[in-house]
């Protein structure tokens, strides 16, 4: 009988903190490691209540041997499906990697590695360091259940704020909570940048019921044909417009920028900022303060130890599932069913441990070969770009916890089925073998969405999704399949939370800090010298002068003149009061003037 994700025939998830329960055995050597990694952090007895919820040694956990992958025919491949097939009944989900190159010797060869990663996992959400280069916890798993919060007082903060977040939602879609002119907010102009835009997209695609909650416009780029085009499609509607402004530092540039634009928007329409605006930030921020002194209409915290890319179960995230009337604790409640069983110390009955395995062995530990999101449902077309930065961002870096360089990362892209059998399943079939597959199917249909003359939409998608992953096994290409009962908020959250786990098992195996984004901040500082490079060049301009790029990279003392050419040429393609001579296509011969 397959393995069904249980622990001695109970569902998979584990016991509340501190409850003693049906577990899973924690080797001696891993409760040394966590001993090692929470010493002195814990305080007298705090490591053994740390973790008596995560592990039972008494509790078995079955061995399920299977066939090797290379030379596998039909019966083979049906005996690794069954014998590496997880499922937890009670969350409605099945993760397959039968038709990844898994080998009963990858786990056995893992197995130390992994040791390390559930132990350094425990660590992390009794409330390590875990971010050692910025000295910050990482907190998201305690979002989703705050008595796994190592301070009591956070846990109280945390279930306040989702309790305020939810009445403002109610408050705003029964209209008791309305815009300045007593009319009910007709919709929301969200402003955030990177996890702070795509968390509320994916939230928004998934689960938004047409006709119900508010429209969303967004803000998420300092585009301004982007914002243009917001704008005007919220013409007339101005003084209904709820603005939410996302920036955890209050310092983040494209939030601030968006936020200048918005509020000048909504002044020059005659409608009332203060009225209208909402903050998510850090307590004492600098936005916070603005918003603050304002006399905005509400301000929601945004915690230190959450980072941008695993926000969504913050207010980030709930926001805007309670703006649209979506299931916001059911969506926590999926999530936490997820922790729990992806804290279980076995790779082989662990979904995340399984997708990391799958991860290391599709690209020999090295991220050598891409992983390719194919979601069979409309409702999750934003997944994968949710995931580029998820992965990307957490595993893309040049240097491991130990300072050697290792270039490491997993490079993500994605489309929808059965969209992608017109695009490029081609390549995928057929040309470089440089990735793997990952499907999500959802089992259940809308009923609304019956057959015709005996032909349903909903089989034929499934169809495409079986045939796509034959037709590249047949191909000798890897893919591994996420199957969800249903696409609910309790579902969405679940998803989310394996992924994120995922990522964290495999930054440990690969020992690179999966909390951090050095090259991030890199562009951050390239970015601030090229606007000052930027002010420098329209202050020796000023005085009318024409002058050469020569003459402007001698006055400045710049190594080259290319970025000074950047800037001028778009200053002169707009309406800026800069002009050139000379050939666009020779800038040696250009002249630069302001008129």
């Amino acid at each position: 009988m397959p393995w069904n994700g249980a622990v001695n025939g109970s569902a998979c998830c584990l016991p509340e903190p501190g409850a003693l329960g049906s577990g899973c055995p924690l080797p001696g050597a891993q409760f040394r490691t966590i001993a090692s990694l929470l010493e002195g952090r814990t305080g007298p007895g705090g490591l053994s209540s740390v973790v008596s919820w995560w592990f039972d040694p008494k509790t078995p956990v079955p061995s399920k041997p299977f066939p090797a992958s290379s030379g596998a025919d039909a019966e083979g491949l049906w005996q690794r499906f069954c014998a590496l097939l997880w499922h937890d009944p009670t969350q409605g989900i099945w993760l397959d990697v039968s038709r990844m190159a898994i080998e009963p010797a990858d786990l056995e060869a893992l197995a130390p590695r992994f040791d390390q990663a559930f132990a350094a996992m425990a660590a992390l959400e009794a409330g390590s360091i875990a971010n050692a280069d910025e000295q910050r916890q990482v907190g998201h798993y305690w979002l989703r259940q705050p008595s796994l919060a190592p301070d009591s007082q956070a846990a109280i903060h945390i279930d306040q704020e989702i309790d305020r977040i939810e009445a403002f939602g109610r408050q705003v879609l029964a209209g008791s909570l309305a815009s300045p002119s007593g009319k009910p907010f007709t919709d929301v102009l969200w402003i955030g940048i990177g996890g702070s835009g795509l968390g509320p997209l994916l939230i928004l695609r998934a689960l938004q019921t047409p006709g119900e909650g508010l429209p969303f416009h967004f803000f998420d780029n300092v585009d301004p044909d982007g914002m243009r085009r917001t704008l005007a499609a919220l013409e007339g509607r101005l003084d209904t417009t709820l603005v939410i402004v996302v920036s955890k530092s209050g310092g983040t540039p494209e939030p601030r920028l968006g936020m200048q634009q918005a509020r000048a928007a909504l002044e020059s329409a005659g409608c009332s900022w203060p009225a209208q605006a909402v903050a998510v930030t850090m307590v004492g921020s600098q936005l916070d303060q603005v918003a603050e002194a304002g006399g905005w209409l509400a301000r929601f915290d945004l915690f230190d130890w959450v980072g941008g890319r695993t926000s969504i179960t913050s207010v980030v995230g709930l926001l805007p599932g309670a703006l649209i009337g979506a299931d916001i604790r059911a969506f926590l409640a999926g999530a936490a069913a997820m922790d729990s069983c992806t804290r279980i110390a076995d790779a082989s009955a662990n979904p995340a441990a399984l997708l990391a395995t799958a991860w290391w062995v599709a690209g020999g530990g090295q991220g050598k070969r891409d992983m390719v999101v194919l979601p069979y449902r409309d409702r999750l077309e934003v997944f994968s770009r949710y995931l580029q930065q998820l992965v990307m961002e957490s595993l893309g870096k040049r240097l491991d916890r130990d300072g050697q360089v290792v270039h490491q990362g997993l490079a993500v892209y994605g489309n929808k089925g059965s969209t992608d059998q017109h695009a490029y399943v081609q390549q995928l079939r057929d040309g470089v073998d440089n990735f793997f597959v990952n499907f999500i199917e959802v089992l259940e249909d809308p009923s609304s969405i019956g057959a015709i003359d005996g032909e349903a939409p909903g089989d034929f998608l499934d169809g495409f999704l079986q045939g796509t992953r034959a037709a590249l096994h047949e191909g000798g290409r890897q893919s591994l399949t996420i199957t969800l009962r249903q696409l609910d908020a309790r579902s969405l959250g679940a998803l989310i939370a394996l992924f994120e786990r995922a990522v964290g098992l495999y930054g440990e195996l690969v020992n690179v800090n999966a909390y951090h984004q050095p090259g991030v901040e890199a562009g951050k500082k390239a970015a601030a010298v090229i606007l000052d490079l930027q002010a420098q060049l329209e202050s020796l301009l000023a005085d009318g002068q024409g002058r050469s790029l020569a003459q402007l990279q001698a006055a400045l003392a710049l190594p080259s003149p290319e970025p000074a050419f950047w800037i001028l040429r778009h200053l002169c393609h707009n309406q800026r009061g800069y002009s050139a001579s000379g050939d666009w296509a020779q800038p040696t011969s250009l002249h630069f003037q302001r008129t």
